[in-house]
Formats: structure tokens, sequence, C-alpha cells
């Protein structure tokens, strides 16, 4: 499989390591890279071969979030197509949530944004013990909309409004507490703690991991589409704001937003 902004690879165990691959921007998620994320989870779901996928990102960072250039052309969009943008996200957090096969994350550097979205989709989720976390979007203006399902799904109601508009952002450790990370490692046991966790699949019945991953969603908070429909209308409508232009504007222009204390 061959991707612009994506690296798949495949052992010789059917072990998948889906890497984001935009290092010089923090692997942060533009329209292309939704793409093709989208694609490659449908396809390494559909491959009977492949039995576990490791989802990691190439350099300082796992995923800095949603790519500000990308945003910053939506509010300038007309609706129709704010709409399909914003759905390319929801879309494919829901293609990588409801891949049949089991999902590890390798976290390094930084996660925000829509890089605890992608941790929330993860069946385990490791991070090194660096790592810092945040749904950062409201300081932007805008909201962690497309993302919400997951992240509500994985913390729960409670812990998840202690991080989930303050826009503060928390280590490893607090990460472990609000249930998004089942650990934090030394970088260099990293790949020996996601590799624990690929082994006892390997001894597992394909289909019957593919059908008790799907129980679990079933019997989990429904992400269904009507919800995702709703997070994409939160999301456009947020683009469209006063405030989403101020906080975006002010990133670029590297100053304060309007909001900010002096």
């Amino acid at each position: 499989m061959n991707f612009d902004t994506i690296l798949v690879a495949v052992d010789d165990r059917g072990v998948a390591t889906l890497t984001l691959n935009r290092p010089a921007k923090h692997n942060a998620l533009s329209a292309q890279m939704l793409a093709d994320l989208t694609e490659a989870a449908a396809a390494l779901g559909a491959d009977g071969s492949v039995r576990a996928v490791v989802l990691t990102g190439a350099g300082k960072s796992f995923c800095a979030g949603g790519d500000l250039g990308w945003m910053r052309e939506q509010m300038q969009a007309d609706p129709a197509t704010r709409a399909r943008e914003a759905a390319k996200l929801a879309h494919m957090l829901q293609a990588l949530n409801t891949m049949p096969k089991p999902l590890i994350g390798a976290l390094q550097g930084n996660a925000f944004g829509g890089g605890v979205g992608m941790a929330s989709v993860c069946d385990v989720a490791i991070g090194v013990d660096h790592l810092a976390m945040g749904l950062t979007e409201t300081r932007l203006g805008i909201i962690p909309a497309t993302i919400g399902p997951y992240v509500l799904a994985r913390m729960g109601e409670g812990r998840a409004r202690r991080v989930f508009m303050s826009a503060r952002l928390f280590d490893a450790d607090e990460a472990v507490s609000l249930g998004l990370l089942s650990c934090a490692v030394a970088p260099g046991d990293l790949d020996a703690a996601v590799e624990a966790e690929v082994v006892p699949y390997l001894s597992c019945a394909p289909g019957a991991v593919a059908e008790a991953k799907a129980l679990a969603r079933a019997l989990g908070p429904q992400i269904d589409s009507d919800t995702i429909d709703m997070t994409i209308r939160a999301l456009t409508s947020r683009w469209e704001s006063e405030e989403a232009g101020e906080g975006i504007g002010a990133f670029f222009d590297k100053r304060p937003a309007a909001w900010m204390p002096d």
C-alpha cells in the first residue's frame, strides 16, 4: 500500500504498523492524511493476513491535531464544502474505531486535539513518559466535536470534563488516570510494551477477535450515524463563528487571541 502521508508495513507475522508520516508538521491531520488513513483502515480491515495493527507517528510527535491551514480554508469555504471536509475527519475516526483488527497505539512527543481522538479509538494506547496531551481546541475558538464521541467513550463523561473544555495540557501519568493510556513507559521501553500487547493476539482466532471487538462496541456507548452527523454539524457551525476566525487567525499572526489575559 502506497500513500502520500502515511506509511504501512506488515511483518511476516501479520502485524501491520501504520505510521503517520508528516513529521515536519508534527503529523497534523491534513485532508490528504484523513483520506489516506480512511483508505488504509479499510484495506487493513479487509486483509485476512493482518492480525493486529500498531498506530504510531514519525518524528517528534504522535499527532499535533488537525492541520490549522486546512481548518482555515474551511472557514472561508461554502457550507457544503465545510460539511464535506468535517465529515472526512469524522469518517476517518469511525473507520479506525470499527476496523475489525486490534489497534494498539504507540504515542510519543505530543498528542493534541485530533491526536487525542486517535488515541481514543485505539483498543490499547501506550505512551512514553514524557508525552504531553491536550484537547486544545477551545484555545483556538473551536471545539473537540468529531473526536468527542470517542473521547467520551474512552474516558467517561466525568473524567472527560476535567480536560474537554479547558484546553490545558496534561502529562502521561494523568492520561493514564483519565483512561486514555493503559500505561506510560520510558522511551526505550515503548517498543517492548507495544509488543507485549500484540503477541497475545497472534494466538487468538482472528474471526473471534473481530467479533469480540464488534460486541464490545455494541455494548459500549453507541456512536451511530446520527451521532456522527451531529458532531459534523457542531464542527462546521463552530468553523463559521467569529471566535474561530479570531483564534486561528491569532495563531497564524503569532499574537494572543482577544480572550487571552494581558
